[in-house]
């Protein structure tokens, strides 16, 4: 039996496009002390985190549906491999948002102070935006990356503790469904759905690490850039270190997988 089918095609496809989202998420900083509009830039960064990461709710039905398709031989294996191919494929998306982050430092750019000038309206922003004038300046904003966007970085301009805090928190964003589905698998059939529900515990904790050392730092760092107090490189290095250390967090995640998945069952027994 294949492994790539018709659900694992509009899996991948939807994964792609929420972790394509979340990596330019990060852009949004850079682009408000652009335009000097950081509390905008904020609203917009949250919108975009929380569409994203509500999206991940759809995963986890189309995901355990694969086990139903699944041939009976081989089951537990056949599953691992999909699953896999899903952790590639976010790897891909973040390399994708990468390419894509100077062109949406710029639309982005463009997106905040429209959104400033709609007082706040999201809709509006959109509405205005979906029409051939807006689109076609969409289009003049598409940069490709350059070598000289990393000028001026150096290791002393990046955060290193927060390399490895991302890491971990994007290791475990990205196998906290795909471990707790692979667990109901392994586990006795009581515990199957105790180990199904452990990724919201899973990707709770994630998000609560994410809260407390991540997002506060880049949000001072960020008003201290605009205020002239810290160089605008050590904005640039804290968004090359996110998207960076989430890139390396889906090579992880293929490592940390089966582990995940085996401390999930453990977990599922004993609560």
């Amino acid at each position: 039996m294949e492994l790539i089918t018709g659900k694992v095609i509009i899996i991948s496809l939807f994964l792609l496009v929420i972790t394509m989202v979340e990596t330019l998420a990060y852009s949004t900083r850079i682009s408000g002390a652009r335009v000097k509009l950081i509390a905008t830039a904020l609203s917009l960064f949250s919108t975009l985190v929380v569409v994203s990461r509500f999206s991940t709710m759809f995963q986890q039905p189309l995901t355990a549906k694969l086990i139903a398709e699944a041939p009976d031989t081989n089951k537990l294996h056949y599953i691992e491999e999909q699953y896999r191919i899903l952790i590639g494929v976010t790897s891909i998306g973040v390399l994708l948002g990468i390419l894509l982050f100077p062109t949406f430092i710029n639309i982005f750019s463009r997106a905040i102070i429209q959104l400033s000038n709609q007082r706040g309206s999201i809709i509006a922003l959109f509405v205005n935006q979906f029409n051939r004038n807006g689109i076609r300046k969409i289009v003049k904003c598409i940069r490709l990356p350059r070598y000289s966007y990393l000028k001026g970085i150096t290791l002393k301009t990046i955060p290193k503790r927060l390399f490895l805090i991302n890491v971990i928190i994007s290791a475990v964003f990205t196998i906290g469904v795909l471990s707790s589905i692979y667990a109901s698998m392994i586990v006795p059939k009581g515990y199957a759905q105790a180990a199904l529900m452990s990724s919201g515990i899973i990707n709770g904790i994630a998000t609560i690490l994410l809260t407390l050392f991540i997002d506060p730092k880049a949000s001072v760092l960020a008003d201290r850039v605009m205020k002239n107090q810290t160089d605008y490189i050590y904005l640039k290095s804290y968004s090359l270190t996110m998207v960076s250390s989430k890139f390396v967090g889906t090579i992880v995640a293929q490592l940390i997988f089966i582990p995940a998945a085996y401390y999930v069952a453990w977990f599922a027994k004993m609560i």
